[in-house]
């Protein structure tokens, strides 16, 4: 798991200085915010909203020493323990992926098209070679689309998981 939660911390460490803070989790959330349609202002806000509980919910749980900011230790430690626990991964985890599955449904079909799901996982810097293979994994009933539900469930995957072959492991490429 802590391979998951490592390359979770290096793609929210937008500042690459090793530590999290409010600025790095607002920094994520525009990279995420940035394939929206154009005005649709509503998955925008509700991206930078879900960031914004997120990053909230870390410094409560995390941030340890009272700097403001969190390290790559104490963010694994508070995934693990607080950000995964029942009271709060609906809010903090699967709020934003609800706020990002909506956004990058470009048509408004109610599902991810490869071409979709392929565009937000480039915006996250996940190369093609690796979110195609991912998207036909998610795909779990084989009929070329990811459903808001196939998305949630390898949402829960990759947080929860232990299985390196469960779908949602290959988000962000094999573990």
């Amino acid at each position: 798991m802590s391979e998951k939660f490592d390359s979770l911390f290096a793609w929210f460490d937008q500042d690459g200085d090793g530590q999290l803070s409010g600025a790095d989790f607002q920094a994520t959330a525009a990279v995420f915010s940035r394939t929206a349609r154009p005005g649709d202002d509503a998955n925008v806000k509700a991206i930078h909203e879900a960031f914004g509980q997120w990053w909230d919910l870390l410094v409560e749980h995390a941030d340890t020493d009272g700097d403001g900011l969190v390290s790559r230790e104490e963010f694994r430690v508070v995934v693990q323990d607080s950000v995964t626990a029942p009271a709060h991964f609906e809010s903090a985890v699967m709020r934003i992926a609800d706020a990002v599955m909506d956004a990058f449904d470009t048509n408004g079909d109610g599902v991810l098209s490869l071409e979709e799901y392929v565009r937000l996982y480039d915006t996250l810097g996940v190369p093609r070679e690796v979110s195609a293979p991912a998207f036909a994994r998610i795909d779990l009933n084989g009929d070329g689309v990811v459903s808001h539900a196939e998305y949630r469930k390898a949402i829960v995957e990759f947080y929860l998981s232990t299985d390196p072959s469960a779908p949602g492991n290959y988000l962000l490429g094999p573990l």
